[in-house]
């Protein structure tokens, strides 16, 4: 199995990659512990999607210690690879999405794998979820047999700010029917709320939401493509030079269509980030703590 995980944002937000802030006491970056996660739920290869002129900084950095526990390969999302006869607009600078990092995968995936951000803290029982479903998923049935890691709300804030979750609805078997995107949410006087029309709304904070942490057999790739034509056809005329493409897009229009099952795979595990930089210090915190209580080593990759 394979953990694609997506970086090419590392660098842009930090004004490149050597000014990122470790989390761990030896220069661990949170992505470290996703993928010392990810080896103990049995994935044996790593798939960093990151720009191509980070790549001398990001394997000096970041790939070279990882490669050293396991096979790594390096891809680079690229906003020249779209369909033809579609062109970049004049002007534009920004990615197409996360839909479109992860068909920058394709060439060296071609089994069951996962996907997620390089710079959020999933948790072990994520990964352990992920990596069962994932041994036993038919990569040839149809509907495709997807999964995605869903987590409950409350478990996903930040003291510092409001926070953008996707909220899934499931069926009696845990199937997702639909995500929603709430882009501003947050606790509000002890509530949490989510910003509608203006409006702050109250939200379950024992809902189930989406965190980017999915897993796709390769049939998501064919997926991707067809549907970059209709987004480059309606969507990015329409937005020429902020359009993206996202992956909870992708897997909804495979819905609608009947193209793939999502099981929700509901973890307990609770998700960290840098969002604010004030977030920082409860990260390292965190890893801290869970080091002193035998969960990481001192030493991840010694």
């Amino acid at each position: 199995m394979t953990l694609v995980i997506m970086a090419a944002g590392m660098g842009s937000r930090y004004g490149g990659l050597k000014q990122i802030d470790p989390v761990g006491k030896n220069g661990e970056f949170i992505l470290d512990y996703s993928i010392y996660d990810a080896i103990a739920a049995g994935f044996d290869k790593v798939v960093f999607i990151i720009k191509e002129e980070n790549y001398n900084d990001f394997r000096e950095t970041i790939g070279r210690r990882i490669e050293r526990a396991i096979h790594a390969e390096y891809v680079f999302q690229k906003s020249s690879d779209i369909p033809a006869p579609y062109t970049v607009p004049a002007g534009r600078t920004k990615p197409w999405g996360t839909a479109h990092a992860v068909l920058a995968a394709a060439p060296v995936v071609h089994e069951n794998f996962a996907v997620i951000n390089a710079d959020d803290f999933y948790g072990r029982d994520s990964f352990m979820k992920l990596g069962a479903f994932l041994k036993n998923a038919d990569a040839a049935a149809s509907p495709a047999p997807y999964c995605m890691a869903g987590f409950i709300l409350k478990n996903t804030l930040t003291e510092n700010g409001h926070v953008a979750r996707g909220v899934c609805v499931t069926d009696n078997n845990q199937h997702l029917v639909s995500v929603t995107e709430h882009t501003k949410i947050q606790r509000i006087d002890g509530e949490v709320k989510s910003l509608v029309n203006d409006v702050w709304t109250p939200l379950d904070e024992n809902c189930t939401v989406s965190m980017n942490c999915w897993g796709f057999t390769p049939a998501v790739f064919d997926a991707i493509r067809r549907g970059m034509d209709a987004f480059f056809t309606q969507r990015v005329p329409l937005d020429p030079m902020k359009a993206e493409y996202y992956l909870p897009t992708v897997v909804t229009e495979q819905l609608e269509d009947n193209t793939c099952n999502v099981q929700v795979l509901r973890t307990e595990s609770r998700w960290y980030g840098v969002t604010y930089h004030a977030d920082k210090a409860l990260v390292v915190k965190t890893i801290q703590d869970m080091t002193d209580a035998g969960i990481y080593p001192e030493q991840l990759w010694k």
